[in-house]
């Protein structure tokens, strides 16, 4: 379809213009878009079904700006699921979402993976908030009260099925009266989500705090029907080995975030993505290498294999198409690393 070059396109504007001169919108750069769509979807394993939820004008944003396959099913899946607008999808790109998604996936404790498994889908590790333009010394009466006034902005960043429920909610225990900092309940999840926000560094005694209004929260406020209520710490920055010894023996429904205040720099995780790739390389010995060179390779095969059940805990599924076969629908957890996928995270370090 329109693979004879641009001479065939030029060719095809001018009859289409000819036999149908009141027809708009087949002009040569739409034509352009509509042979690069053909393109990057015939024979693929998007269904034509999903990629007709979204309009046009979504798929020229995911067209133009995706580097490679994987990162194109990812937003095309998150923009079917989420409903985003294109300002909200353009957004989710300058926030660099798949890099960031694939990169960092979200810390949470054993007992809460079994009794709320869905929440490796919902939560993330970090959320960019530059929607409020906090200054870098703000406090947390100004994170708090930036997003109650960009609550829409908020959940948006959150996820759709996030339903506000109070600012500063109300809790009693005995006697004493406490204010929990951000109330959501989620649909999907079918339970309370508390949030809790420190314009700081994670501490672990901070966990004990959250999962005292949890505890609140089940006794007091959750209803019959609902699941038991989740937690979310929202901090400033945290030390990932801290929160991995708060969490790895914790009982606690308490996962721990970290926010930014600004977009995040692209060229940083594009450096991260193609370590990470570096790390995860088959091993390839080649008859001319050096000795330290077959060393070298010899040693990523064990790599890879850590890898692959990092990436296993944290929900998602890292596979090449001949080891790892199993897809999932949920775009969050995929991530294939085909030939393509290397071609391009090579191509893009070097720019």
């Amino acid at each position: 379809m329109l693979s004879g070059g641009d001479g065939v396109i030029d060719q095809l504007v001018t009859y289409i213009a000819r036999r149908q001169p009141g027809l708009r919108g087949f002009t040569r750069r739409n034509l352009f878009r509509m042979r690069q769509f053909y393109e990057a979807y015939r024979g693929g394993e998007i269904v034509p079904a999903l990629l007709a939820q979204l309009p046009w004008s979504h798929h020229l944003i995911i067209l133009g700006q995706s580097k490679i396959p994987e990162e194109r099913e990812f937003y095309i899946r998150m923009a079917a699921r989420e409903k985003w607008s294109s300002r909200q999808l353009q957004r989710q790109f300058n926030t660099s979402l798949f890099a960031r998604t694939v990169l960092s996936p979200p810390k949470v404790p054993a007992a809460l993976a079994q009794s709320h498994p869905e929440v490796m889908d919902i939560f993330r590790d970090s959320y960019v908030l530059e929607f409020l333009n906090l200054p870098t010394d703000h406090s947390e009466a100004e994170l708090h009260q930036g997003l109650v006034r960009q609550l829409k902005e908020f959940i948006v960043e959150m996820g759709r099925d996030f339903c506000f429920v109070g600012s500063e909610y109300p809790l009693q225990v005995g006697g004493q009266d406490f204010a929990l900092d951000l109330l959501f309940f989620h649909r999907a999840l079918n339970c309370l989500v508390a949030i809790e926000l420190k314009s700081r560094r994670f501490k672990p005694e901070d966990l004990g705090k959250l999962n005292f209004y949890l505890e609140a929260l089940d006794r007091d406020v959750r209803k019959e029907h609902e699941r038991p209520s989740i937690g979310l710490l929202l901090c400033a920055t945290k030390d990932t080995e801290v929160v991995e010894y708060c969490l790895s023996r914790s009982l606690s429904p308490a996962m721990i975030a970290e926010y930014e205040t600004m977009l995040p720099d692209k060229e940083m995780l594009k450096a991260k993505l193609h370590e990470l790739y570096l790390l995860c390389a088959p091993a390839e010995v080649g008859e001319g290498e050096d000795d330290d060179e077959k060393e070298a390779a010899l040693k990523r095969r064990p790599k890879l294999s850590a890898v692959v059940r990092e990436l296993k805990k944290g929900g998602r599924r890292w596979w090449r198409p001949t080891e790892y076969t199993e897809q999932t629908e949920n775009p969050s957890q995929t991530f294939a690393c085909s030939a393509m996928c290397r071609a391009a995270l090579l191509s893009s370090a070097k720019e």
